[in-house]
């Protein structure tokens, strides 16, 4: 399939050029020196820049110019217990936090995957760096197998996620994330497939329900649906403002209490970013290519995520020692060896330094010997392609 064109606007894709080629698949520019390449699927496009001298780019630990840490990123990282010569991928690269952590360990090699052609271009710096051990890929987390076979690698040493939207994404107004902040309904993480505001003028009041109290966990869904139903009838609801106060007029909340738009906004971008199928998809994946002893480090920021989490690793790692009615030789022997009997949660200064992270659990596993689990049914909830298509 050809790669897709990334419009360039104001985003510095340094157009004064030098020597240096970085490979950053599936990334093309417009004009301003990009190259353009005709490419199948993961393949690869050719950005050219100019290079810092070999002895600047290796003398430069990854975290000099960039600041960012995610959440919980140290522990996550020696959970993943990078070692030299080893393949990781970061599933979510957003800010590079993890992965320049994995890259301070010499020798190391990263596969960092993004929907967010944002964050994609935001790591050009990091590549630069990288002196050629950073490969990034806009794509969905859940085809990291598929990514991992395009760059010619088999099996990898570890994975690390950190679910959710991103502090860059819900602080940019533009993204329409957050109800805090004026902005079209969008609350996509990639730039394709409806947005919220196309799911709010198509479902029927029921799936809205549904969508708002099983992703919102919202107790008032159905008052909320109602709501949406009747207001779009007077005018299309396209702007974060107008949701939040069509919620607001449905659902109370006293003084120091979370905002009432909080669950549905949280909902919804859930259902227009499939997020927990994603993860499903993604946890099955990197159970496909972790080799023995690889390790799979998932960082969570709600119940919801860390239930999907601690359910797979559970099933996972369990250990049977058979019945009379179900003998040994019928169980799967267990795939991975759970490392966090309970999950890791931030510290007091990283919260008072980060809000955000409060909500933060870390769940690790290694990999063992053991053949891959079959992938089990699909969860039964609303599915963005039925509720599009009004099935």
């Amino acid at each position: 399939m050809a790669a897709q064109q990334t419009p360039v606007g104001n985003q510095d894709l340094r157009p004064d050029l030098g020597t240096g080629v970085c490979s950053v698949p599936r990334l093309l520019g417009r004009n301003r020196g990009v190259t353009r390449n005709h490419s199948r699927r993961h393949g690869l496009v050719r950005v050219q820049f100019r290079s810092p001298t070999p002895d600047n780019a290796r003398s430069r630990r990854m975290t000099a110019a960039a600041p960012h840490i995610s959440v919980l990123g140290r522990e996550a990282v020696e959970m993943l217990d990078p070692r030299d010569g080893g393949i990781y991928i970061d599933a979510t690269f957003g800010a590079g936090g993890y992965s320049r952590l994995i890259l301070d360990m010499p020798g190391t090699r990263v596969i960092g995957i993004d929907r967010d052609r944002s964050a994609i271009t935001g790591g050009f710096d990091l590549v630069d760096r990288a002196d050629g051990r950073l490969t990034l890929v806009e794509d969905r987390f859940s085809n990291l197998a598929e990514v991992c076979a395009a760059q010619g690698v088999e099996v990898i040493d570890g994975v690390v996620m950190d679910i959710g939207v991103s502090s860059m994404q819900l602080d940019q107004a533009a993204r329409g994330f957050s109800f805090r902040l004026a902005g079209p309904l969008d609350m996509r993480m990639g730039h394709a497939g409806p947005t919220a505001a196309d799911v709010i003028a198509t479902a029927s009041e029921r799936d809205l329900a549904d969508i708002i109290y099983l992703f919102g966990e919202e107790r008032h869904s159905r008052g909320v649906a109602r709501a949406i139903v009747a207001a779009r009838k007077e005018a299309p609801i396209t702007r974060t403002q107008a949701l939040a106060d069509i919620v607001a007029r449905v659902v109370r909340s006293k003084p120091n209490e979370i905002h009432p738009a909080t669950r549905t906004f949280q909902a919804l971008r859930i259902f227009v970013n499939e997020e927990l199928d994603e993860l499903h998809r993604a946890l099955t994946a990197a159970e496909r290519v972790l080799k023995p002893g690889g390790r799979l480090v998932v960082v969570s920021f709600h119940s919801l995520e860390d239930r999907i989490v601690k359910n797979f690793l559970a099933e996972r790692g369990k250990v049977s020692s058979g019945s009379r009615h179900l003998p040994e030789v019928a169980q799967m022997a267990p795939s991975f060896k759970i490392l966090t009997k309970r999950p890791l949660t931030p510290s007091e200064d990283e919260i008072a330094a980060n809000p955000r992270a409060r909500s933060a659990k870390l769940r690790a596993a290694e990999r063992t010997e053991a053949l891959a689990h079959a992938e089990g049914a699909p969860p039964s909830w609303p599915t963005l392609e039925r509720v599009m298509r009004g099935g």
